[in-house]
């Protein structure tokens, strides 16, 4: 081989592999030795979710109306407490323009808001987000589900309706914590997530083709989640793993999808499992590597928070998938 040839892969790969482990340590002790007690923060007080009619056509704008009157209440009890960045929050989701299925502004806070007509969709987005979303850091998670919105009013086929749900219906993990290393968050999410899919289904009948759309930690949520669930497509981005070795593995007849952006520090994340002293960590198989087995699209040059970007590939991509426009995907 010519001295200016690249070096033999092997070495290369033995490297990988060992900075890949150093990598999994720091993050290990990075989150249990981050100080919990600064993160903390005291419970911010809020009336409990107001009580629904079992969700249906018909009673979707009853339980808009309720949320943003519960939402109302939440933004003045947070402003009580003097927690006026709260209030801000809870005030702007009281907006008459605001469409939220569910709405419970105690601690953390969980949110379900609905763009586009609900009742009569015939292609349904459910986005699920990852790490450090919250009520107070909500307007990130939104912008995405209203970036995609748009782009599926312009790119609609005739006679297709669309809409899309932006669901934080769990305690999402933090992203420097030792609950973003391990799936229990997503063990916890996840019956959730079933039960809303399923009244989801209910409300717009066997018409509508639901696709699941999940970001970094959320694609831990919806891999937990996937086995039976009554979906058409489940798309992974950002992901650090699923927690499941193959596709095949997460026992859906849905179309599993996957993808990456160039600059993704997720990339370096190990996509390893360990068992620590009991505690199992990492998530295992990468989700765009040809050993997990999804439809692997392309993503472009964007970074972690790139995915629904107006412009961006992947948009464009999931947009795609959404509508059903399958052979338009394009692969990376």
């Amino acid at each position: 081989m010519p001295a200016s040839d690249s070096p033999p892969p092997q070495p290369r790969r033995r490297r990988t592999q060992r900075w890949r482990r150093a990598t999994l340590a720091a993050l290990i002790t990075a989150a249990v030795v981050a100080p919990l007690s600064g993160a903390a923060r005291p419970r911010i007080p809020a009336p409990p979710p107001a009580t629904l009619a079992p969700l249906t056509a018909t009673t979707l704008d009853a339980a808009y109306k309720a949320n943003r009157s519960n939402a109302t209440q939440a933004a003045r009890m947070a402003a009580a407490h003097g927690d006026h960045k709260r209030a801000a929050a809870d005030r702007s989701m009281a907006s008459p323009t605001r469409r939220f299925l569910s709405f419970d502004g105690r601690g953390e806070g969980q949110a379900t808001e609905v763009f586009g007509d609900l009742a009569t969709a015939t292609s349904i987005a459910v986005l699920v987000p990852g790490s450090d979303t919250s009520l107070d850091t909500y307007d990130r998670f939104r912008a995405t589900a209203a970036a995609l919105h748009e782009r599926l009013l312009r790119e609609a086929p005739n006679g297709t309706r669309t809409a899309v749900v932006a669901w934080l219906g769990y305690q999402t993990p933090g992203t420097i914590s030792t609950t973003v290393l391990s799936t229990d968050r997503a063990d916890e999410a996840a019956p959730h997530l079933r039960e809303f899919i399923g009244e989801l289904r209910h409300t717009t009948g066997r018409k509508a083709a639901i696709s699941l759309l999940c970001h970094s930690y959320g694609t831990v949520v919806c891999a937990r989640a996937a086995a039976g669930l009554d979906v058409r497509d489940i798309a992974f981005v950002g992901s650090p793993g699923t927690g499941a070795d193959t596709a095949a593995a997460l026992h859906t007849r849905a179309r599993v999808w996957a993808a990456r952006g160039a600059d993704d520090w997720i990339e370096e994340v190990p996509h390893v499992r360990a068992d620590l002293f009991g505690w199992t960590v990492g998530f295992g198989t990468d989700p765009v590597s040809p050993a997990f087995g999804a439809r692997v699209f392309a993503a472009g040059p964007g970074g972690h928070s790139d995915y629904f970007r107006p412009g961006s590939v992947s948009l464009a991509n999931l947009t795609r998938i959404v509508l059903g426009d399958t052979k338009e995907v394009t692969r990376a």
